[in-house]
């Protein structure tokens, strides 16, 4: 079971270096107080990393999945 990071811009990008303005754009986030949910995967934690200074990050789990009970399946 993986989770999701849920991940909130927190500080503008005025002033910031290209990258880091990049590196949030290519996060999906747009403006400030906006949020997304990405998959926590190797890559996503990198690009958190670079601009941890400027967004907020909570690990989120999957929600579980609803079980099969035996008379769903006759």
């Amino acid at each position: 079971m993986s989770s999701k990071l849920r991940v909130t811009l927190k500080k503008g990008l005025v002033g910031r270096p290209a990258d880091q303005r990049g590196t949030v754009r290519a996060l999906g986030l747009k403006r400030i107080g906006h949020t997304v949910e990405k998959e926590d995967r190797p890559e996503i934690r990198g690009m958190v990393f670079k601009v941890k200074h400027l967004v907020e990050v909570e690990e989120v789990p999957d929600a579980a999945k609803p079980r099969k009970s035996a008379r769903d399946e006759g």
